[in-house]
């Protein structure tokens, strides 16, 4: 069991405490930390069996971190949950028992987020990849049954260690905010023929504790956002994939959306002038990071193509 952490030191003992209520006893417990300080360290060294283990590499390298708690641990199933998920009691009972099946590749559960109603949300589009090559998510949904999906919240997964292997294990290629360094694994273990399976059985509350650097959704979270699912859909299908190609045409159409509704801002006469400026300040400013995004995952996904980056 791998949990990465960078900065949380009390959200890592809450997850801990959590983790050590499970129904089914973990064979091994890492903590793999980035942090530029030794209070996550202080924090493990109350918990008796967990280990704690550096990734000196800092904020931006969660793939990272994940590649040294496989590294470092030995069981077949290897179980992920952040620092900021916690766990019921019986989340890793559920978690292992859908491997009985050998075709199994993945399993992740659902996440509560606190939000009235979520768990009624989004039941027929768990986790899908999208003909425009976008990404589902509704990882809250409680469907009442298990689903084979396309991809899983990296908060609360698992993966198969065998199969990890046979597709070159874990690649970090997804710095800033890490979006998608969980659904480059997974969409690879299908590609490799690998069922993932969501169940809502294997719940985890999800507290979402603040970014350390800016917050969930601003600016820089759409900048890494496009540029690392280019970077995403270019490492699993190759750069001349129509999917790719869809869903630079999808990103190009959002940022048309925002440049008319900006238009639209100038002329409401509803609104004060100060609220119009920035309204169309905050359109332009997200219209410029998709686009900047595109551009820079299409960079580094170009020299991808040279051999990848795989955490030694």
């Amino acid at each position: 069991m791998v949990v990465a952490t960078f900065n949380r030191p009390d959200n890592v003992r809450t997850c801990l405490e959590h983790l050590g209520r499970q129904t089914l006893t973990p064979d091994e417990i890492v903590v793999v930390d980035s942090s530029p300080h030794r209070l996550t360290a202080d924090v493990v060294a109350d918990f008796p069996g967990v280990r704690y283990i550096r990734n000196d590499a800092g904020p931006g390298t969660l793939a990272t971190s994940r590649a040294i708690g496989v590294a470092e641990t030995s069981s077949e199933i290897v179980t992920f949950v952040d620092d900021d998920a916690y766990a019921e009691p019986d989340w890793l009972e559920n978690i292992v028992a859908r491997y009985a099946d050998p075709a199994v590749g993945a399993v992740g559960g659902r996440a509560s987020n606190g939000r009235p109603g979520e768990e009624h949300e989004g039941h027929d589009a768990v986790g899908r990849l999208l003909p425009d090559g976008t990404l589902t998510g509704n990882f809250a949904a409680d469907t009442g049954r298990d689903l084979d999906v396309d991809h899983v919240l990296g908060a609360n997964m698992s993966v198969r260690r065998s199969a990890l292997e046979q597709i070159g294990g874990i690649v970090d290629l997804f710095p800033g905010t890490c979006l998608r360094e969980e659904s480059d694994i997974m969409l690879r273990l299908g590609r490799a023929g690998y069922r993932v399976v969501y169940t809502p059985t294997a719940l985890v509350e999800h507290v979402a504790a603040p970014y350390t650097r800016g917050r969930r959704f601003d600016v820089r979270y759409t900048f890494y956002g496009h540029r690392n699912h280019v970077v995403l859909l270019s490492h699993t299908f190759g750069m001349g994939a129509p999917i790719l190609r869809r869903y630079y045409g999808t990103a190009l159409r959002g940022v048309g959306g925002n440049v008319v509704e900006g238009a639209r801002a100038v002329v409401d006469g509803e609104r004060t002038p100060r609220q119009r400026v920035r309204s169309v300040g905050g359109k332009a400013l997200h219209a410029s990071a998709t686009l900047g995004g595109l551009a820079a995952g299409t960079t580094a996904a170009l020299r991808t193509r040279l051999g990848d980056r795989r955490p030694g």
